[in-house]
C-alpha cells in the first residue's frame, strides 16, 4: 500500500501524556545459533487457523531488514515490561525472550532480572540473524543462544527456564492459551511469565477509516485488520493457562504520523501487517487513497499529522510453587464479616 515511500522524520510517541521523538535506525543482519534446553518442538498449537503463520514469518523476514535500531513505541513497551523486574527480589538466571520486540527487550535489559543465560527465539531466521549481529555490541557478558522456532510449537524443554518474556508477539498465534500453556510448561517452579500483547483498541482510527472507505468504494468490507484480545479476556487467558498470581494492566500509546501511508510503513517495519487467512490480498488503489483521505479528515490534528492508538495489555503470571501465597479453602474462615463490621464499627463510634 505504501511500498517505496520514504519514512518521514516527524513521527512522535505519547506514552502517558508525554510526547517523545521516534528515532531512526539502520539495518543489521547476522547468523543463527542453537541453544541448550531444546527438544523436538512438540507442543499443542491451535486447531482453528486464523493467522497464516508462514506469511507472518515472511513479514518478520522483511521487518528484519527494514526495522530501525531503535523504535520509540517498541522501546516504551519493552521498558515498561522490564520495569516489573525491578519490583522482584528474585533473580532469574536463565531466561527466554520470544519474538516480537525481543530485540528491544534485550537492548534495554541493562542487568535487570539477574539473567546469566539468555535464549532469544523468533520464527524468522533473518530476525534471529539481526539479533545476533546486534549482540556483538553488548557489554554485559551474558551467555547467549539464538533459536529459530515458533511460539505455537515451543522447542524448549519443560521446567528449563526461570523466566519467559514475550513483547508484542503472542497476539499473532492461532492458539494464544495453548502458546501460554507451553510457556508455563517450559518454566521452572516459581518461574515468571511476562508478556505484552496488542489489545482490541489498537489502530481503531485506521479500522474506522478503512471500513468507511471500503463501504464507499467497494460496497462492502473485507478483513483488513486482525482480531485482537480484549482487556476483559487477559485475566482469563492467564488462569486458563494455569498461571498463579495473575496480574493484568493496560497502557495506551498514541503515535503521530505525517500520513496514513507512513503509518503503514511503520507497521511493516514492525512486522505487524495483516496475516489473516481470509484476507483479501488485493487493495484497490482508490480504496487505499480514500482510506488515507478519510483518516486525515476524521482524525487529523491541527499540525497536519494523524494519531494512531496502540493499546498494550501487560500480563504477569507465575508457575505454581509451594512458597507462593494461596487463597484459603472456601468456607474455612473462622470470623464472619458481620463480626468484623460490628467490631470495627463500634470502634469508630
Amino acid at each position: 500500500m505504501a511500498t517505496g515511500l520514504a519514512a518521514a522524520a516527524a513521527r512522535r510517541l505519547l506514552p502517558r501524556n508525554r510526547w517523545v521523538h521516534l528515532l531512526r535506525g539502520s539495518h543489521l543482519s547476522s547468523s543463527a545459533a542453537t541453544a541448550d534446553g531444546l527438544d523436538g518442538g512438540e507442543g499443542g498449537s491451535g486447531r482453528v487457523k486464523i493467522f497464516d503463520r508462514d506469511l507472518k514469518r515472511r513479514h518478520r523476514d522483511r521487518a528484519a531488514w527494514v526495522m530501525r535500531d531503535t523504535d520509540a513505541l517498541a522501546d516504551a513497551v519493552a521498558d515498561n515490561l522490564l520495569d516489573r523486574l525491578e519490583d522482584c527480589r528474585k533473580a532469574f538466571p536463565s531466561a527466554l525472550f520470544l519474538g516480537g520486540s525481543a530485540g528491544a527487550v534485550r537492548r534495554l535489559l541493562r542487568g535487570r532480572g539477574g539473567i546469566e543465560k539468555l535464549i532469544m527465539m523468533d520464527m524468522s531466521a533473518d530476525m534471529v540473524k539481526k539479533w545476533k549481529e546486534m549482540e556483538n555490541s553488548a557489554d554485559d557478558n551474558l551467555e547467549m543462544h539464538f533459536v529459530v522456532g515458533d511460539e505455537e510449537f515451543l522447542p524448549i524443554r519443560e521446567s528449563s527456564q526461570d523466566m519467559i518474556i514475550s513483547c508484542l508477539g503472542l497476539h499473532w498465534t492461532n492458539d494464544l492459551p495453548g502458546a501460554m500453556i507451553q510457556c508455563r510448561l517450559a518454566l521452572k517452579p516459581d518461574g515468571l511469565f511476562l508478556a505484552a500483547i496488542l489489545g482490541g483498541e489498537t489502530l481503531k482510527e485506521l479500522r474506522i477509516a478503512c471500513t468507511i472507505a471500503q463501504m464507499e468504494r467497494e460496497g462492502g468490507i473485507s478483513p483488513r485488520m486482525s482480531p485482537l484480545a480484549q482487556v476483559r479476556d487477559a485475566g482469563n487467558l492467564l488462569t486458563r493457562a494455569g498461571f498463579t498470581l495473575p496480574g493484568i494492566d493496560v497502557d495506551r500509546y498514541t503515535v503521530k504520523y505525517n500520513s496514513a501511508m507512513e503509518l503503514i510503513e511503520h507497521l511493516r517495519a514492525m512486522g505487524e501487517t495483516n496475516a489473516l487467512f481470509q484476507r483479501n490480498p488485493i487493495l484497490k488503489k482508490d480504496t487505499a487513497l480514500a482510506t488515507a483521505a478519510i483518516y486525515q479528515s476524521m482524525f487529523g490534528l491541527e499540525d497536519g499529522t494523524i494519531p494512531a492508538t496502540f493499546q498494550v495489555i501487560y500480563m504477569t503470571g507465575w508457575k505454581e510453587h509451594p512458597s507462593q501465597q494461596k487463597a484459603k479453602r472456601r468456607g474455612s474462615a473462622t470470623v464472619s464479616f458481620d463480626d468484623l463490621q460490628k467490631q470495627f464499627g463500634s470502634n469508630q463510634n
